[in-house]
């Protein structure tokens, strides 16, 4: 994903003389093509983050486009006060860049891990949180991002996730891209954990159950015209994601739910609303060592896991449908 990132800001930047990237310090050599191809459009801000995004605001004020690229960690947690008044009380299209989203840094310890940064950044008005599936998405967001007018979060894995779209898909701000129809069971994945959805919904396709993934990049706004056609159609709806179960995806279309019945209706569209469950890492820090892998399965992230919890809720979903 990051790689996908780098050379599309360069792509971009060749055509949009106000973009300049701003780096924590990080992703340095990652960066030597822009940097040979615009040396005044590249600031190391250092181990300042806070800093940077202070700077970036100021230059979005200004007229410029400012891209803020740093370990997500820092670029969210570190910097929330500065990301609250500087950018979102100003309104100022500043992009912030999170790289190692999630459980991406998982080896490095608690301080780099990423898990409640979707929580904190939707509370605030105006941010736009915008997690990509794939590397092709990632290209796709950031041009999207470039175009809005507002602040834009975009949430990265790290490197080496696949490409998952065989072409390259519709992409609008606010809208999910069904990735792989089905018919009784919608996972819906946002972020680099995408790959473990469909591994899900082809265990639970070799079970007789048809599964939908649909790629849901933004958090914020949420594809509510998507989630209402959803609700009205599936058994089971589950959400997918490398962060708390408090607050991310799952949360925002928990309240979304709550919404709809305290508008009057049974479940969705006078329906009775089918069984919604999620799917994202518990409310504890992982104190253990071990690679990404190894935390996902700590958190039940994991294909195996999923597909054997989705087939559960799908048996009791049957069982009460045959007592109505």
């Amino acid at each position: 994903m990051r790689n996908a990132f780098a050379d599309e800001m360069t792509k971009l930047a060749a055509s949009d003389s106000r973009m300049i990237l701003l780096s924590g310090d990080i992703g340095n050599r990652l960066f030597d093509r822009y940097k040979d191809s615009f040396p005044t459009r590249f600031l190391n801000c250092g181990v300042a983050e806070a800093n940077m995004i202070g700077m970036a605001s100021g230059m979005a004020l200004s007229g410029l486009r400012p891209v803020v690229y740093t370990i997500n960690a820092f670029a969210t947690v570190r910097c929330l006060e500065q990301i609250r008044v500087d950018v979102c009380y100003h309104k100022a299209p500043v992009i912030i860049v999170g790289v190692g989203a999630g459980l991406s840094y998982a080896s490095l310890g608690g301080t780099h891990h990423s898990l409640e940064d979707i929580a904190m950044l939707r509370a605030l008005p105006g941010m736009t949180i915008v997690c990509p599936g794939d590397p092709i998405e990632v290209r796709l967001a950031l041009r999207a991002a470039i175009k809005h007018d507002g602040p834009v979060f975009i949430r990265l894995g790290k490197k080496g996730e696949p490409n998952i779209h065989r072409e390259i898909p519709p992409f609008v701000i606010g809208k999910g891209i069904v990735v792989r129809p089905g018919k009784e069971v919608c996972l819906l994945s946002t972020g680099h954990i995408l790959p473990v959805a469909l591994e899900a919904a082809e265990a639970l396709e070799r079970k007789g159950i048809s599964a939908q993934v649909t790629s849901f990049h933004t958090v914020k706004p949420l594809d509510e015209a998507l989630l209402t056609d959803i609700f009205s159609k599936f058994m089971v709806v589950a959400t997918i994601e490398e962060h708390s179960i408090l607050g991310g995806l799952g949360g925002s279309i928990a309240e979304w739910m709550v919404d709809q019945w305290t508008r009057g209706t049974r479940g969705i569209k006078g329906t009775q609303s089918a069984y919604f469950y999620r799917f994202g890492t518990a409310d504890h820090f992982f104190h253990e060592a071990g690679d990404q892998t190894y935390a996902q399965a700590h958190f039940g992230l994991t294909a195996e896991h999923i597909s054997k919890k989705i087939f559960e809720l799908c048996a009791t979903y049957s069982e009460k449908l045959m007592k109505l």
